[in-house]
């Protein structure tokens, strides 16, 4: 079974503004998924970006 080939390296201009526009409502694994780049990868730039999870989204998983 091939896996889906992932994206490495430079962070582009378009990839940058979809992780921003995405990451605070949204699952990180589907913003991973959409940018085709590893769980880790996203979590980490985001952390990089000091992006975070809105209170209304992590009230959504039952977490405050």
């Amino acid at each position: 079974m091939a896996k889906k080939k992932l994206t490495k390296g430079a962070w582009t201009k378009n990839d940058l503004q979809l992780l921003k526009k995405l990451f605070a409502n949204n699952a990180t694994t589907e913003v991973s998924a959409k940018l085709g780049r590893p769980n880790e990868a996203v979590k980490k730039k985001a952390s990089r970006l000091g992006l975070r999870k809105t209170k209304k989204y992590m009230k959504s998983l039952g977490r405050s």
